[in-house]
């Protein structure tokens, strides 16, 4: 599946995305918001969801290009951008799936404007609340990292080597002080949450938690760690079809 990339003129803002598909029009539009600014694990996962409907992997806030970013890197401004793509690009309600703290976004979204999401996909959400504190982090950063495969790196660090420490530490300030324990009660469309067998950012109590908050929700839990979508892509867009079904 080729991908090609789009500049998208977004409240006197230009966004970047990824996009795949775009031959399924009955279908409704796929949007991946990706976790700590990250795009490069998650373009199988894309290719996968273009297969079956027109979709979009959302460069926020910019961590894929030279300045000027879209956005602050933080949860509120983040959800501020993608609620106006939506708006300005999509044209229709879409299934959204957010991946780590791009789940966090992606949740904040349905919540507060459920005339835009058809069905919300939170893949690994973090952060759980024990997990709001540095020190809170440690256990589940090593006990997770040490299942992750190596060619992750490789496409991750391009995006946080021009994100840069300062604005990477604040993104991740930011997730710390979200709730989404609290943001999902708002939600009124279907909610699919998936976990990797290895995720300790994202615990299955903890999916389960989200997806038993909603009347439509449901959580599952696939090999892998928290960048489950980078060794799974094929599974990962068949569970987002699933979802938007």
């Amino acid at each position: 599946m080729r991908l090609t990339e789009r500049w998208d003129d977004v409240v006197g803002r230009r966004v970047r995305s990824m996009a795949a598909g775009g031959q399924h029009p009955a279908e409704r539009p796929v949007v991946l918001v990706p976790g700590l600014g990250a795009l490069g694990y998650l373009r199988d996962t894309l290719a996968g969801c273009g297969a079956w409907a027109r979709s979009f992997l959302l460069d926020v806030p910019g961590f894929g290009h030279r300045p000027p970013r879209p956005c602050a890197p933080e949860l509120p401004a983040i959800t501020e951008l993608v609620t106006a793509w939506l708006e300005a690009v999509a044209g229709t309600p879409v299934v959204l799936a957010g991946h780590s703290t791009g789940a966090q976004v992606a949740l904040r979204v349905a919540a507060a404007r459920p005339d835009l999401v058809r069905a919300l996909v939170l893949m690994g959400p973090t952060f759980p609340p024990r997990l709001r504190t540095p020190r809170g982090l440690l256990v589940p950063y090593l006990r997770t990292t040490s299942h992750e495969p190596g060619g992750l790196l490789p496409v991750t660090l391009p995006y946080y080597l021009r994100g840069g420490p300062r604005d990477l530490a604040r993104f991740v300030r930011s997730a710390q002080r979200d709730e989404p324990e609290r943001h999902i009660a708002a939600v009124t469309c279907p909610v699919l949450v998936v976990r990797g067998a290895r995720d300790a950012f994202s615990p299955a109590a903890w999916a389960d938690r989200l997806a038993g908050t909603v009347k439509d929700g449901r959580a599952v839990t696939v090999p892998g760690a928290h960048a489950f979508p980078y060794q799974h892509g094929g599974l990962t867009a068949a569970l987002i079809a699933r979802a938007a079904r």
